[in-house]
């Protein structure tokens, strides 16, 4: 159980203001809708008819046919360890559901020093914190403290707007003079588009907060403070070219807003949480899945994510990749048992199959889609 009380009521009421962040729709999970099932989302995407694609869009036999015979893991470089899904937007793509509503779920302390005795069996050199907006965790800031005093580098995973939340002044500091490096979500360079994704006024804060994290440091090629933009598309189709895309949106944020960052990465949209909402909502479900399984490349299976990275949950479950975690798709000890970060047996892990499904097509379409963006470039 998360240490609810450390959350203030306070907070929690400043969330759910529209003031707090943009918010075009609510979760499923506070809506009750039938998507918050992840049993009800996977039963979608074996529905869908994929009868007259390569292997009826079996993931597995997708992968044997590339030379797969065994899909198992690389050695551990990346901890990811998602420690709520509170947050102060509910953007309509969120594969998280995440939002304000999203309180129980959240890490705490007990668990936060167990996946940090994890993280000391493994020689894993990152560590990558999300969420939710991970920032608004109250343990986040212990959580960069003691991977950094492990020499680890970190990621925040943070979607801007929170940098401009009440008692966040000094937090684009704090990242800072902890020399994390902050990917932040943004969905395009351009106001409509983003705001038609993440919701009214969006682009607008983006901005402001992305001036504030260039003030203390960020964009302007210090490695100890790199500033990485994240885009994935506005619609049902495959990320645009990640290499030519960023020297358009630093030619284009520079000239119209004096902004600037270090690095762009694009992510295909997985057809999980929201967005599969999105897509069966617009009757684009059965097109979308036919062009992820379409432009399925064996050039991207060497580096995708859930081989060298490892997704922690806020109650400490561990999946091979956040997608997985979403869908409640565990990681399995080769015993069939749960593996938790409570019994965290590194040498038993490295001997796991990595669990797939069909979403697994999105993180293998076109150039790929990892968390560090595209894979085949």
């Amino acid at each position: 159980m998360a240490d609810i009380g450390t959350i203030s009521q306070q907070l929690i009421e400043e969330l759910a203001k529209p003031s707090s962040g943009p918010k075009p729709t609510t979760s499923l999970h506070k809506r009750r809708s039938p998507l918050a099932s992840t049993t009800h989302q996977l039963d979608l995407l074996a529905q869908v008819d994929l009868s007259e694609k390569p292997h009826q869009g079996d993931f597995g036999r997708t992968l044997q046919d590339a030379g797969w015979k065994r899909f198992g893991p690389a050695p551990i470089e990346i901890f990811q360890i998602n420690i709520g899904k509170l947050c102060n937007m509910t953007c309509r793509h969120c594969h998280v559901d995440a939002g304000p509503d999203r309180v129980r779920e959240n890490m705490d302390r007990k668990t936060i020093d167990a996946c940090l005795d994890a993280l000391d069996k493994t020689n894993a050199h990152t560590v990558d914190i999300t969420g939710g907006a991970p920032e608004l965790n109250p343990h986040f800031r212990y959580l960069v403290q003691e991977c950094k005093a492990r020499g680890k580098h970190v990621i925040d995973r943070c979607n801007l707007t929170v940098l401009l939340i009440n008692k966040h002044e000094d937090l684009a500091q704090f990242l800072a003079d902890n020399e994390v490096e902050v990917v932040c979500s943004l969905p395009h360079y351009r106001r409509r588009n983003t705001d038609a994704q993440r919701g009214d006024g969006t682009y607008e804060k983006s901005i402001k907060a992305l001036r504030l994290l260039n003030k203390v440091g960020y964009g302007k090629g210090d490695p100890k403070r790199r500033l990485t933009l994240m885009s994935n598309p506005a619609g049902a189709f495959l990320s645009a070219n990640q290499c030519h895309i960023e020297a358009e949106w630093k030619s284009a944020l520079i000239k119209h807003h004096n902004v600037t960052f270090d690095r762009l990465i694009a992510l295909n949209n997985m057809p999980i949480a929201r967005f599969l909402e999105w897509l069966e909502q617009t009757n684009n479900l059965q097109r979308y899945m036919e062009v992820l399984v379409n432009a399925f490349n064996p050039a991207t299976v060497q580096g995708v994510m859930c081989r060298n990275t490892l997704s922690i949950s806020w109650d400490g479950t561990i999946y091979d990749c956040d997608f997985n975690q979403m869908l409640e798709l565990e990681s399995r000890y080769p015993d069939q048992r749960k593996v938790t970060i409570w019994d965290f047996d590194p040498e038993q892990l490295a001997k796991r199959e990595i669990v797939i499904d069909r979403h697994c097509f999105g993180c293998t379409a076109g150039a790929g889609s990892s968390c560090g963006g595209a894979i085949d470039e």
